[in-house]
């Protein structure tokens, strides 16, 4: 059941409709709990079973982690960790394991052919595995208290809005709103809306219409193409992925509000980052500080010396590459992304204090930069093997011999003329919020764009594509 079909909005119009009409605030969580799981299960019913395992050898976990005594709440920490990165591991990684190992022991002369697990990928899972696991975490941690509701763990994993592609929500986050019923406000309703068509029309306007026909035109291209095809085909990915992602994490968001929840910003204008640490605070926010609070800082973060601080950033967007997707490319994409920030982090030492750096040329400067290198990790992303992504890179390098013309003068200006816009935007928001500058704009301003969203979405009516994030 996709954001962007009509089969969607038939079910949220009477989820939320039967919602606000009940007075009792635990029906109102039964009825979610149960949309919830029809909306998952929508795609494969006996999935959903196994969500439901999932939460609930974690809610019986956590209770076990606050019950026992210290010597031993770390076993049962190591039960849930390995009890979910395995279910993760085996559907997601069952079969890159596999023919790795089956390479490796070939470079030793080892003849291995092993079976090819045929796995139906569960939506999601990538994503509701983290969900579930910041409750131990945390439990573990002692930054939460375990609840006694099953009921209430396990609307916090699967809240439909934010269940198969994010923002990963940390139970510590939402179920201190499953305590009290919200008060139903109309300005919040209607930011909601706002907020879904706006998701909408990122991903069904701007990415599925106006840049990813683009991007897969360039990337999908069985030969080499002109070095200017190439960077307008890897720039109108950027804008696809970030509208296309960007648009789910606000109609999530926005669906979450109109049902009285409040779900963290997953993105905050990430092209206006100034650096590679900017960027990863603007962009995939729930992921970036999940893999920082649980991970990077457990490690040593930064306190433990800058050859180590580098170490533990390699590691860390490793396995954020790794989490993407079961391929080479996204470890590539990753570790990319790692060493800018390892870079950058020896910039900032070696400049500390200057002052050229905060003015707005040079802050311009770091911006695109910063754009650019995001840019060409973005080739490993969306490459489906190395031999295209290489061939890629050297048409943006101006690789010899000319490759072919495939864009029109009018997609070239299509795919320039979004990115500019979409720049421009965000760099004159990156210091204030979406909700700030919109308040600060008269309301017939606000009217006449969503008028204008709604026309667009139903004018181009999008091609029904899932979005990117579901994969993983």
């Amino acid at each position: 059941m996709l954001f962007n079909s009509l089969t969607f909005v038939v079910f949220f119009a009477l989820v939320m409709g039967g919602y606000w009409t009940l007075r009792s605030w635990n029906a109102r969580k039964n009825l979610l709990l149960v949309a919830s799981y029809v909306f998952y299960g929508a795609w494969n019913p006996p999935f959903a079973l196994l969500l439901f395992a999932t939460t609930a050898l974690d809610f019986w976990l956590g209770a076990r982690i606050a019950a026992a005594p210290a010597g031993s709440r770390k076993a049962w920490l190591v039960a849930s960790v390995t009890a979910n990165l395995s279910m993760l591991g085996f559907f997601k990684y069952g079969n890159f394991l596999l023919e790795n190992t089956k390479w490796l022991l070939a470079q030793a002369g080892v003849t291995y052919a092993p079976p090819h697990l045929d796995l139906f990928l569960p939506i999601g899972i990538s994503f509701y595995t983290f969900h579930s696991l910041s409750y131990t975490l945390d439990v573990y941690r002692g930054t939460t208290q375990p609840t006694r509701s099953l009921r209430d763990f396990l609307l916090a994993v699967s809240f439909f809005p934010q269940l198969v592609a994010g923002p990963i929500v940390r139970a510590a986050d939402f179920l201190p709103q499953c305590d009290a019923p919200p008060t139903p406000l109309k300005n919040r309703l209607q930011w909601g809306l706002f907020l879904m068509s706006l998701g909408l029309f990122q991903k069904v306007v701007l990415a599925d219409t106006l840049l990813a026909p683009i991007a897969d035109n360039v990337f999908g291209h069985p030969s080499p193409v002109l070095t200017l095809d190439a960077w307008m085909g890897v720039f109108a990915f950027s804008g696809q992925i970030l509208c296309d992602f960007s648009g789910y994490s606000t109609c999530a968001i926005g669906a979450a509000l109109c049902l009285g929840f409040h779900l963290k910003d997953n993105f905050l204008f990430p092209f206006a980052a100034v650096g590679f640490s900017d960027f990863w605070k603007r962009w995939h926010i729930s992921l970036s500080t999940f893999l920082r609070d649980y991970l990077y800082i457990p490690l040593g973060g930064n306190r433990v010396g800058a050859i180590r601080a580098s170490v533990n950033l390699l590691i860390v967007m490793f396995l954020g590459g790794l989490w993407h997707g079961a391929a080479w490319t996204f470890v590539v994409w990753g570790l990319f992304h790692g060493l800018c920030l390892v870079v950058e982090h020896f910039f900032r030492l070696m400049t500390k204090g200057a002052a050229w750096k905060e003015t707005l040329p040079v802050q311009l400067a770091l911006c695109l930069v910063t754009y650019l290198f995001v840019c060409i990790a973005w080739v490993f992303f969306r490459a489906t093997d190395f031999p295209s992504a290489a061939m890629l890179l050297g048409a943006m390098a101006g690789q010899i011999p000319v490759g072919q013309a495939i864009l029109s003068g009018r997609e070239i200006l299509q795919v320039a003329l979004v990115i500019h816009i979409l720049w421009i935007a965000q760099w004159r928001l990156r210091h204030t919020t979406l909700e700030a500058a919109i308040a600060r704009q008269p309301v017939w301003l606000v009217g006449a764009a969503w008028t204008l969203m709604l026309g667009a979405i139903i004018l181009t009516q999008g091609s029904g594509n899932a979005f990117i994030y579901f994969q993983f």
